[in-house]
C-alpha cells in the first residue's frame, strides 16, 4: 500500500492566504495513481495564522467547500482514499473535522476532534459540546482497513490510546497542526501510539520553516514503533510503502504465546489505579452551567440522609450537585453527619467526637427512617469520594463547634490530601460558616473555592465573602435579598440558597437570581423547574459555556 502524506508551508501572514490554498489545491493535483492514501494536516481551511473570529470565518467561507471538494476529486481520480481535516458546519456552530473520501470520491465518514483546545472553543467558538459527552474511539472500515483517528492535540492524551487499541485498528490517520514540539518529541509520541495499538501511525502536519526543528514531523510509523518516514519539516509531499497486514507481536511473558504489546498489558489491567475516566463522569464546576440544583444531604427523602444511598440516589438521578457534611471523629477520622449529636439520625448517643470511627460503625444510621435502612453505618469522607469523585459536584460543608475557633490542621490537611489523592479538585467546594476556618482553608487550598456561610453574621455572608476573597456565598432562609444577590454577582460571587422544597418558592430563588438551590426533595423540585435548568443535561449550553450567568 502507497501512503502519501502532505506537509505544506504555514505562514503567520494572514496575507499569504491564498497562495498558501492555491499550493494546497495544486498538490492535490499532482497525485496520482500510484498512490493508495493521501492524507493532509488539521486545518486545511485556514491555510495562515488568523487573529480574529471574523477572520477565521471569512477563511472558511472562502476555502471550505472548495478543498473538500478538490479532496472528493483527488480521491476519485487517483482511485485513493483521502483524509483531509477542514471545518465542517453542526448546524450549531463549526466543529474541527477530519473527513474520509472513498476511491469513488464520497465522503463516508468524519472524525471531530476530541480534545478541542481552550483558543478552538473560547476564541474562534467552535461547537465542542460532543467533546463532553461519553464516546468510543471512532472506526471506520474502508475496502476491509481499520482506521481510527487522532487531531493534533489528541496525540497528547496518552491514557486514550488503550481504548484505540482495543478497537483494532489497522492505521491511525493523525491530522495536525504542530506548531511547539521538536521533531524528536512529536517522532516519540507517535512512536509510541503505534507501538502501543499495534497499528500503522500516518501523521501530515505544517512547516513553519524548512530550516525549524519545531513543530512539522509528518511521518509514517509502524506497528513496532520504528519510523519508516520522517518529513521533519520539508514541505511537499513525499511517499513510502506500507503493509497493513503486518503487525507487531511479542513474547507475552515466560511460556506465554506472543501478542501485541496492548494484549500484553490489558491482562493485567488495574484500571482503578487510573484518574477517575468513563462514561459516568460529569463536568467540572467550572464548566458546568447554572442555575443548579444540589440535592441536599443527598436525595434525603428516599434514603436516610448523608448516607451513600442518599448520594447514589440523588447522582443517579442526574443531581448536578450533592451537599455533605464533614466531623472530625475522636481517632481524627472524618466522617458525614449533620448533627453533633448521634441520637437524631443513630442508635448512638452523645457527640460524634467522643466516639472513634469503629466505635461510631457500631451504630445503626438507618434508624426512624425505613427498616429496610436498618443497619446502615456512619459514611466516610473516603467512602464518598470512593464513590462519587468527578461524578457530581459536591458542596462539603465543614462543620465546627462553634464559628469563632480554628480546627486542627492536620485534620484540614487529610481533608484536602483525599481531594487530591481521589483526583476531585475541581468537583468540589467549601462552604461553612466559620470565618477562622474559611481563612485556614484560602490558606491551606487557594487552589478550592470557598463558599461562605451564615455563621454568626448571615446577614453578611457576601461582604464576608468579599473580604476573604471567596467565589460564593450560601444564603440562609430569610437572610437574603435582592439586593445582596446583585451586589455578590457584581463581585463574581455565586450564590447557594439554603434550602427550598417547594417548587414554587424554588421558582421565586431562580427569578431573583439564585444561582443553587439546595433542597431535601430533589426529583420533585427538579421535574418542576426543568425548564429553567438551563437545557436539564450535564453539557454547558452553548450561551452558557463557562457557566456564566451574569
Amino acid at each position: 500500500m502507497k501512503v502519501c502524506i502532505i506537509q505544506p508551508h504555514y505562514s503567520t501572514d494572514r496575507k499569504d492566504s491564498d497562495e498558501l490554498f492555491q499550493w494546497e489545491m495544486d498538490i492535490l493535483d499532482k497525485c496520482d495513481e500510484s498512490m493508495d492514501l493521501i492524507v493532509l494536516p488539521e486545518a486545511t481551511d485556514v491555510p495562515a495564522l488568523v487573529k480574529t473570529l471574523d477572520q477565521f470565518h471569512e477563511s472558511y467561507r472562502r476555502y471550505n467547500e472548495r478543498i473538500l471538494h478538490k479532496a472528493s476529486e483527488t480521491a476519485r481520480r487517483c482511485q485513493s482514499v483521502v483524509f483531509i481535516n477542514a471545518l465542517y458546519d453542526s448546524g450549531v456552530g463549526l466543529r474541527n473535522t477530519t473527513y474520509a473520501f472513498d476511491k469513488n470520491g464520497n465522503a463516508v465518514g468524519h472524525y471531530y476532534k476530541q480534545h478541542p483546545t481552550n483558543g478552538e472553543v473560547f476564541k474562534r467558538e467552535l461547537d465542542s459540546e460532543y467533546s463532553y459527552e461519553f464516546s468510543s474511539p471512532t472506526v471506520l472500515e474502508i475496502d476491509g482497513l481499520r482506521y481510527c483517528f487522532l487531531t493534533c492535540y489528541d496525540f497528547y492524551f496518552y491514557e486514550n490510546f488503550a481504548n484505540i487499541a482495543r478497537r483494532r485498528p489497522d492505521i491511525i490517520i493523525g491530522c495536525s497542526h504542530q506548531r511547539s514540539d521538536t521533531h524528536e518529541a512529536i517522532e516519540l509520541m507517535s512512536r509510541f501510539l503505534a507501538y502501543n495499538t499495534n497499528a500503522y501511525v500516518i501523521r501530515a502536519s505544517v512547516s513553519l520553516n524548512e530550516d525549524s526543528n519545531i513543530g512539522a514531523g509528518s511521518m509514517v510509523v509502524a506497528p513496532d514503533g520504528k519510523t519508516l518516514l520522517n518529513m521533519k519539516s520539508r514541505v511537499g509531499f513525499e511517499v513510502c510503502n506500507i503493509d497493513p497486514s503486518k503487525k507487531y507481536y511479542k513474547p507475552a511473558g515466560y511460556g506465554n504465546p506472543d501478542s501485541a504489546h496492548f494484549e500484553y498489558i490489558e491482562v493485567g489491567r488495574r484500571p482503578w489505579k487510573y484518574r477517575p475516566s468513563g462514561s459516568a463522569i460529569t463536568l467540572p464546576d467550572h464548566l458546568m452551567s447554572y442555575p443548579r440544583l444540589c440535592a441536599h444531604r443527598g436525595f434525603n427523602t428516599v434514603a436516610p440522609e448523608n448516607s451513600l444511598p442518599a448520594f447514589g440516589a440523588a447522582v443517579s438521578l442526574g443531581a448536578p450537585e450533592i451537599e455533605f457534611d464533614l466531623w472530625e471523629t475522636k481517632d481524627g477520622e472524618i466522617v458525614s453527619i449533620h448533627d453533633s449529636k448521634l441520637d437524631r439520625v443513630s442508635d448512638g448517643t452523645g457527640f460524634v467526637w467522643d466516639y472513634t470511627l469503629e466505635e461510631l460503625k457500631k451504630f445503626n444510621f438507618g434508624k426512624g427512617f425505613d427498616e429496610k435502612y436498618n443497619g446502615l453505618r456512619i459514611v466516610t469522607f473516603k467512602d464518598i469520594l470512593k464513590h462519587f469523585s468527578c461524578h457530581v459536584i459536591m458542596n462539603i460543608h465543614i462543620k465546627t463547634r462553634n464559628n469563632i475557633t480554628p480546627l486542627n490542621e492536620d485534620y484540614l490537611k487529610k481533608i484536602i490530601s483525599l481531594i487530591d489523592i481521589y483526583d476531585c479538585e475541581k468537583y468540589v467546594y467549601f462552604m461553612t460558616g466559620n470565618d477562622v476556618v474559611m481563612k485556614q482553608l484560602g490558606i491551606l487550598a487557594p487552589h478550592l473555592k470557598r463558599c461562605v456561610g451564615a455563621g454568626n453574621a448571615p446577614d453578611l455572608v457576601v461582604e464576608r465573602a468579599i473580604e476573604m476573597g471567596c467565589e460564593m456565598v450560601q444564603f440562609f432562609k430569610e437572610h437574603f435579598s435582592k439586593e445582596k444577590i446583585e451586589l455578590a454577582h457584581s463581585h463574581g460571587i455565586r450564590c447557594n440558597y439554603f434550602y427550598a422544597d417547594d417548587p414554587q418558592k424554588a421558582t421565586e430563588l431562580l427569578d431573583m437570581g439564585i444561582d443553587t438551590i439546595l433542597t431535601n426533595d430533589y426529583q420533585r423540585v427538579a421535574n418542576a423547574l426543568k425548564d429553567k435548568l438551563d437545557c436539564g443535561c450535564s453539557i454547558p449550553c452553548r450561551d452558557n459555556k463557562k457557566g456564566t450567568r451574569f
